[in-house]
């Protein structure tokens, strides 16, 4: 007589599961809020000021302390339950955005008051990354990872579309009015994060000191693949991104208007929300690293099109697929750092992941307006991109783990460096 079998219980959907439907819907509010913000501060400073330099100076005053303060952010995070930071990074952010609606409905907001928000809001995120991120592999099983960084990075990118717009339409009523609704955003975020399980973090078997602190940037150096995935964005997107260059591209290449600017800044984040949804239904599940390495190269060539485009039409499909080749590379390299991350040092890998991450992004506008004054805007594009490719090849040959990786699962033989050999 045959054995009865048995089929094994299908998953449910992610966003079934309460904790990552909470974490999710937070992202989507926090973010949206977050981008409706930055916004009014940037509108708000131009009505008073005028002044190009301003606004530069506004994107500067946050990414200076978040890059100051990552470390000791990181280095709290895992000394500390993750949603408890996260909410209070997300209680702080509301409290100033309310600050920021009672000011201006007042009339005392002027230039040396934004810049001083936008510092504390740099100082903030120091924190709100690195936890975020830390927090994640929490709340669900470790196998379901990549399809919930797919999931969670579709929230991030819808968020992104529709929280400029909504911001832009609600500034007509004034800066006070964004503000206020931006407060909203983080309270339901806030409200989100709270609901979340209690997760306590186990207590540190030794003080902190400085090796503590810098375990992150030791355990990254250790793990040939997670160095690999890291430096190959901070150059990828070093090189070849072109946002720092939109303005001039659509006025004096494509000659279109502030519409046509619109519909290209908006366009790699609907390429990337499309792709985010689709890995968040099929994950890349073989040949991992093949497909980091070439949907690097992809985004490479992307941006040659894009720079050699005298189309409207076909630069926004460029960039749309600059997005979602970008969305295949973010979610895999995500995963690789998460999965061969102990739990006990997400927040400080993921602390130095993101000044990775805002390195690459500041310092890649400073290159593309540096080349694009020396060489004019189109070769600074064309050679970023065809730099980007090279830097594939290159990483091909120095991290061979890397290209040979295949499955995104964590990894048995994986070295695991210990905060100070203690806490890991």
């Amino acid at each position: 007589m045959a054995e009865p079998t048995t089929t094994p219980l299908a998953e449910p959907p992610l966003l079934q599961l309460p904790d990552f439907r909470r974490f999710w819907l937070s992202r989507l509010a926090g973010t949206a809020a977050g981008q409706m913000l930055l916004v009014a501060l940037g509108w708000q400073m131009y009505d008073l000021t005028g002044s190009a330099w301003d606004l530069g100076l506004v994107g500067l005053a946050q990414f200076v302390p978040a890059l100051l303060l990552a470390l000791p952010a990181g280095h709290h995070v895992d000394r500390s339950d993750r949603r408890r930071v996260l909410a209070t990074v997300l209680a702080l952010q509301a409290g100033v955005a309310l600050a920021l609606a009672a000011a201006s409905a007042a009339g005392w907001m002027g230039r040396g008051a934004l810049l001083a928000v936008s510092l504390l809001l740099g100082a903030l995120r120091a924190w709100q990354m690195p936890t975020s991120q830390a927090l994640l592999p929490q709340l669900l099983p470790l196998h379901r990872l990549p399809n919930a960084l797919a999931l969670s990075s579709a929230a991030l990118q819808g968020a992104i579309i529709a929280g400029p717009s909504l911001g832009g339409f609600v500034y007509a009523a004034g800066a006070g009015a964004v503000y206020g609704v931006s407060a909203l955003g983080f309270a339901v975020a806030c409200g989100c994060v709270l609901r979340l399980a209690a997760r306590p973090a186990p207590p540190p078997r030794e003080p902190a000191s400085l090796a503590s602190l810098l375990a992150g940037l030791r355990f990254i150096g250790s793990q040939p693949v997670v160095l690999g995935a890291v430096s190959l964005d901070l150059f990828a997107v070093l090189l070849g991104g072109a946002v720092a260059l939109l303005p001039i591209f659509a006025r004096d290449i494509l000659h279109t208007g502030p519409w046509g600017l619109g519909l290209l800044r908006a366009a790699p984040a609907v390429g990337a929300l499309g792709m985010s949804l689709a890995l968040a239904r099929r994950p890349v599940q073989r040949r991992s690293g093949t497909w980091l390495l070439g949907a690097v190269a992809l985004y490479g060539l992307t941006m040659v099109v894009f720079g050699l485009s005298t189309s409207l039409l076909l630069s926004l499909a460029a960039l749309a697929v600059s997005g979602a080749a970008d969305m295949v590379s973010v979610v895999i390299r995500q995963s690789l750092v998460q999965l061969a991350t102990p739990d006990a040092m997400r927040g400080r890998v993921s602390a130095v992941n993101s000044v990775f991450i805002g390195a690459s992004n500041q310092l890649g506008e400073f290159e593309s307006g540096a080349t694009a004054a020396l060489w004019g805007p189109v070769a600074s594009v064309v050679w970023g991109g065809l730099g980007t490719v090279a830097v594939v090849l290159a990483w091909t040959g120095l991290f061979p783990d890397l290209a040979r990786r295949d499955r995104l699962v964590r990894q048995p033989d994986a070295k695991t460096v210990q905060d100070g050999q203690s806490d890991g």
